[in-house]
This record gives structure tokens, sequence and C-alpha cells, in this order.
């Protein structure tokens, strides 16, 4: 059994997550989330787009933090940080490397043993890492890791917003305590507007309020039909993501750290892709990939996540926006893509490069 109580076993827990490699570490108890009425609202609004996952069950299951875990009384916010000062690139900074869900959640498990051992007996836990039904960043705010930025995204005072955050739920009976943390009160957004005015496609009906239909990030990830013609221009070069909002917010601008995690190193095909031939060459490469080759480019990379037909379609989007002559050969050949969508995005990149103000 631990010496000390509460305090001491939340501290001597939180030390051992740092030295696992975690940033931040921030512990709450379980309950109704502080957002939820402002969740509800967004889900009502359609905001989410075709994200049926966060509706329906899902969305009962997270106006409780009690519910995903029976029995858990208390979390165990963890953020790691994947470097924000990389450059700028057509694919966004948390997806050039591996997969952070299986390698955060060997180290929320350690940290899970690490409490067993402590305690002298077995906890029910459980790790999330992006995989359930939480409302995440409302759980890392009342562990006191930081404030919903205006771009809804969480910020730290002394880290900025590029991390991820992951969890453990544990089950604490009578014989164990853990001290939680105070939640996160302060908004330090001010009368700033960056991220709101920096968005590519306007996706802010307001402060803290995104239309997802409207988000990069979600055009290009989640979304399983065409892109909407009037928002295909604005993606520019952006190819999987995007990190607009979080590149020109001072938070990130003056306290985002550099990269540290080995694993979450831009892999070799976007490390020259900033620059405009190199988005041009990137999307070709991915346009002429067949499945064994996408299978080999992205194992073990959260890109998966998107289907190779998907990356085709977002490929010939940016080959529409920054290519040139050069590139209609390999658009011609996706008119005959066995995906429907696919022959779209690229009949209308070739009729956009042929059009004389793209000349």
């Amino acid at each position: 059994m631990p010496t000390g109580g509460a305090a001491d076993l939340a501290r001597r827990l939180k030390a051992h997550a740092f030295g696992l490699g975690f940033d931040l570490v921030g512990i709450t108890t379980l309950g109704p989330p502080a957002t939820q009425a402002r969740f509800d609202a967004w889900l009502d609004a359609g905001l989410h787009g075709e994200m049926g996952y966060l509706a329906g069950e899902g969305a009962e299951l997270r106006r409780d933090t009690r519910r995903p875990h029976a029995g858990a009384t208390h979390a165990i916010v963890l953020a790691t940080q994947y470097g924000g000062r990389e450059p700028s690139g057509p694919v966004a900074r948390y997806a050039r490397g591996d997969d952070y869900h299986e390698l955060l959640r060997e180290r929320t498990r350690a940290l899970h043993q690490w409490l067993e051992q402590e305690l002298g007996r077995p906890v029910n836990a459980r790790p999330y890492v992006d995989s359930g039904p939480i409302l995440e960043r409302d759980l890392a705010q009342r562990a006191g890791l930081g404030w919903f930025g205006k771009n809804t995204m969480l910020i730290n005072p002394t880290a900025g917003s590029f991390f991820f955050l992951s969890s453990l739920f544990v089950a604490l009976g009578p014989d164990a305590e853990l001290q939680a943390d105070d939640p996160f009160e302060a908004d330090r957004c001010g009368s700033c507007t960056r991220c709101l005015d920096a968005c590519p496609t306007q996706a802010f009906t307001g402060p803290r309020v995104l239309d997802a239909t409207q988000c990069i990030s979600y055009l290009t990830i989640e979304l399983r039909g065409a892109i909407p013609e009037a928002l295909r221009a604005k993606i520019g070069g952006l190819l999987y993501g995007c990190d607009v909002c979080q590149e020109v917010c001072p938070w990130n601008v003056s306290f985002t750290t550099a990269l540290r995690e080995p694993a979450f190193a831009s892999r070799t095909m976007f490390l020259n892709a900033g620059s405009r031939d190199g988005t041009r060459a990137l999307a070709r490469e991915i346009l002429m990939m067949e499945a064994a080759d996408y299978a080999a480019a992205f194992k073990g990379s959260a890109i998966k996540r998107a289907k190779l037909w998907m990356l085709k379609r977002n490929a010939c989007v940016v080959l529409g926006n920054v290519g040139t002559a050069e590139d209609l050969a390999v658009l011609e050949a996706m008119l005959a893509h066995e995906h429907e969508v696919v022959r779209q995005q690229a009949a209308w990149a070739i009729a956009r490069l042929c059009s004389s103000e793209a000349l």
C-alpha cells in the first residue's frame, strides 16, 4: 500500500508519467461534461457532418464520463507533443510519422501497470487514445491541462496545442485515492481572432464553434464523398488535414516545442513536400499508387484512416490548385479510375488547369 495519501500518490504517478514520455498530466474525477449543452447544440445543428459515430448512442455515452468504462471514478489525462515547430506542408503534422494510437496506448498501459504495483493489487482501468465515446478536450480542461481556444483546440499556456490527448480511466476503491487537479478556468485567448481569420474555408461560425463540413481536416479525412466544388479551390495544397488555425495561434508561436518523439518524425515521402513542387510530386505519387504501394507506404500510419481512393480524390484537388500542365497526364489517367468521385475530382482539376485563368 502506498503511503502519504492522495496528494503523494498523485505526485508520484505524475512523475512516472513524465518518465514514460508524456508532456502534461492531470487528474480529474468523472461525471457530466461542462460542455454537454454546447456539444448537443452542435450535433443538433448538423455541424458534425457525416461523423455519425458522434451522435446517437455515442452522444449518450459522451454525456457522462462515468458511462464508457463501468465503475471508473477518475481519469488520468495525458498530453504528448508531436512537434509543432515542424515546417508547414500538405500533410498535417500529427500524421507525418507513425500512428500515435498504439504508441500512446502502450504508454498508458505502462502507467496502469505502475499504479497496480504501487497499490499492490489489480486496478480496474482502461486506456483511451482518441478511440472512445469521450469528449477528450473537456476532460483535459477539467484536469487542468488547458482552456478551449477559439479554434476549439485545447491550449496549454506552456505547450500550445500541438499535442495528442490520451487518458487512463481508473476505478479506485476506498483503499486508494488520487488527488484531482483544479479545472483550468481561465480563457487566455482574449480578443485575439487570428485562428478564425486565417481559416482557409472560414469553417468557424463563431468563437469555439466549428462547422466540420467546411473544415479541411474533415473534407480530406472524414468525408466519404466528393469535396464540394465551392470548397475545392480553398483547400489549396493541403492533401491530408490542416494545421492553419494552430500555426497562427500566438500560444503556439511562443510555446510549442520541437519534435522530441522519434516515432512522430516525418516519413521520407513528406520531408520535401512543403514547397509547391514538393506538394505536386507527393500528389502525383499518390495518384500513381496501387493498393500494395498504399499499404507499404502507410503501414503503421494514421493516414490509413483515409482510403486510397480518398487520398487520390484529395490529390486531384491539390493538383487542380497548385499543379501545372506537367500534371495533366496523371490526372487524365484518373478519368478511368474505378471510383466515380476520383473521376469527378480529376475532371475538375483538368478543367481548372486548362482554363485561361490557370494558364
